[in-house]
């Protein structure tokens, strides 16, 4: 926003002076905040620092120390530089005391060689700062018109990362707690070397705040997340040399872009009945306690399901394991049509239930069961049902029943556990039938934190544990995470371990002395190993 003393000595206005600096060239890169025009000798008390002084020298001094005094107050209140018109009381050069003196400070002087009109520098310099500070107005207000119409469009992540990426001029990534790529822009730069060894070089940025820039890598970083949820970080990926203004610059386009991606996380854009739509926000009031019990009571009760007095099961529905993915609107119209194929399911058994979309690709059931109803018959009947309007493309589990509504957000939660976990494996009740419904013995430990991988809280967990150690290995080329795994995989036998990592015993004990002091952890504990094996299976979830 401001020019430097450097360009200001070169604007037209100026170089008609013919201007010759003779001390101070280390500090021609100060920034020039505005011109001030004085003979003053004491003028230093009525500066705020960053002026540029302009003078003819017809006041000052001659004796030495008074002139060393001058500049030196010039200097300690930030002035920007001294320009020293000749002819009217030095013919040909500055005095040397003078000289010294700024040079001394490494304070900018130049002496004018010809007569410049004052007036015409400081017109020239405040243009200059205005322009400059009308220009960064209009250029935030479009970034705010932009974002905003990303976030009135309830746009993608990538459009909103390829907005960022293309006012900023540089890529950008958008990355999970775990340092894992969810979507980027390299603004037309190659992406293999933008995202090779992503995950290693982004441990290494750890900026302070939740905005900060790395000089070492260029890199400007914003926390991205809403309603006190962190769920990853958006970057920058800029030069090393990149300018310190240009950084404060892009410091608001990142962060606007972290708050358009928040947002728009938020937002539920699907299109649906309105009686879906009235069911999913019950659904959606007893996940998030949004309503209190006795409102869904009442609310469930006049669309005709009755839920007090009455046996609650969650069930959710997933599109099953292996299923390509499609199109953003192409799978938003299959979830509604799946939901109403359930809602048919549902009334064609003679069963009550709130039905509606839970997120982009699950639908969730709350099952309301009358005494006269028989919970695994009602379940299998609804699992044939769909099974016959579906085929084999779906999933379905089911949570534990409950008998208050005040305890139907713990079945919902269940299903919906159970179910994502089903997708990496699972007997199924029922007997393996095509038909079959999952629940929670069905789904061990590795399903379960896969079900979690996208959690920050299990991010967080496997980054307490295990980041020292990831961030070892980034640093040094080392491998000792595998070895770890290797060594808890063989439950803790040191020699098989030793022969499956094709090491000798003693090279194996010696590297699992340094996974013990870089961990600050003592192998022998059990606990202590638990934890760790715990923590490498959800570092193999989050990286799946």
């Amino acid at each position: 926003m401001f020019p430097t003393v450097a360009q200001v000595l070169e604007l037209e206005a100026l170089r008609r002076g013919a201007p010759r600096v003779v001390a101070g060239r280390e500090g021609l890169d100060r920034r020039v905040r505005w011109v001030h025009v004085s003979e003053l000798v004491d003028i230093a008390g009525m500066l705020h620092g960053g002026e540029l002084v302009l003078s003819t020298g017809i006041a000052l001094p001659d004796d030495r120390g008074a002139l060393a005094r001058y500049i030196d107050d010039l200097a300690d209140v930030g002035a920007a530089g001294l320009v020293v018109e000749l002819g009217r009381r030095y013919r040909d050069a500055l005095p040397d005391p003078l000289v010294r003196a700024a040079e001394r400070r490494g304070l900018p002087l130049a002496a004018l060689r010809s007569e410049v009109r004052f007036v015409t520098v400081t017109e020239a310099v405040h243009a200059h700062v205005v322009n400059s500070q009308l220009g960064e107005l209009r250029a935030s207000e479009a970034v705010h018109q932009t974002f905003n119409e990303l976030s009135v469009e309830g746009a993608e992540p990538a459009e909103i990362v390829h907005e960022v990426a293309r006012i900023a001029g540089a890529p950008v990534v958008l990355e999970n707690l775990s340092h894992q790529v969810l979507a980027f822009d390299a603004a037309g730069g190659d992406a293999e070397a933008l995202l090779d060894g992503w995950e290693r070089r982004s441990r290494s940025v750890r900026p302070d705040g939740r905005t900060g820039y790395d000089p070492r890598t260029g890199w400007l970083v914003t926390t991205v997340g809403a309603r006190g949820q962190d769920w990853g970080r958006l970057v920058l990926a800029g030069r090393p040399d990149t300018p310190e203004a240009e950084a404060r610059r892009h410091a608001v386009l990142v962060e606007r872009g972290a708050s358009t991606l928040a947002l728009n996380r938020l937002l539920d854009r699907d299109r649906e009945s309105l009686e879906r739509q009235t069911h999913r926000t019950l659904l959606s009031g007893i996940l998030t306690h949004s309503l209190t019990v006795s409102a869904v009571a009442l609310r469930a009760r006049a669309l005709g399901v009755p839920l007090e007095g009455r046996r609650l099961v969650g069930v959710v529905l997933r599109p099953g394991p292996g299923r390509p993915a499609s199109a953003a609107l192409e799978a938003q119209a299959r979830l509604r049509d799946f939901t109403e194929t359930a809602a048919t399911a549902v009334r064609s058994l003679g069963l009550t239930a709130l039905v509606g979309s839970l997120d982009d690709d699950g639908v969730g059931l709350l099952v309301s069961l009358g005494p006269a109803d028989t919970e695994h018959r009602a379940l299998e009947s609804l699992s044939a049902a769909l099974h016959r309007s579906c085929g084999d493309g779906f999933l379905m589990a089911a949570g534990s029943s409950v008998g208050a509504l005040r305890d139907a957000r713990r079945t919902l939660l269940e299903a919906a556990q159970v179910a994502d976990a089903a997708r990496h494996g699972g007997s199924g009740s029922g007997g393996g039938r095509t038909c079959a419904y999952y629940r929670l013995p069905d789904v061990r430990l590795r399903g379960l934190l896969h079900l979690l991988r996208d959690d920050a809280r299990l991010q967080t967990y496997v980054e307490r544990e295990l980041g020292p150690l990831l961030a070892h290995d980034a640093e040094n080329g080392t491998d000792l995470v595998r070895l770890l795994a290797v060594y808890l995989e063989h439950g803790r036998n040191k020699s098989a371990a030793a022969d499956a990592a094709h090491l000798s015993r003693p090279s194996f004990y010696d590297r699992l002395r340094r996974v013990e002091r870089v961990l600050g952890v003592d192998l022998d504990q059990v606990e202590s190993c638990l934890s760790l094996h715990v923590a490498l299976l959800a570092l193999n979830a989050v990286r799946r």
